[in-house]
């Protein structure tokens, strides 16, 4: 079977991200002063081929554990689609 898998890599809450500071400093400066708090992070698409969907979830999060996020500084959530 065929999935699409959604992922989400984010700077951990408890610390400093230092672009999402810059976006939010230049919201002021663009007259969006109400927008605050920015964080940035990444957005993945990735497709594969498992057996199950639960298949599916286990090879997105070993991924994203080895790969596509550096756990020491982010987090992640991840949906699957089946296709």
């Amino acid at each position: 079977m065929k999935f699409r898998a959604e992922i989400n890599v984010m700077p951990l809450k408890e610390l400093l991200d230092p672009q999402g500071k810059a976006v939010t400093s230049a919201m002021k400066n663009i007259g969006l002063p109400e927008i605050y708090n920015v964080r940035i992070g990444k957005h993945i698409t990735l497709e594969l081929e498992a057996a199950s969907k639960q298949e599916a979830f286990d090879k997105t999060d070993t991924a994203c554990k080895k790969m596509l996020a550096n756990m020491i500084v982010e987090y992640y959530d991840f949906m699957i689609f089946e296709m």
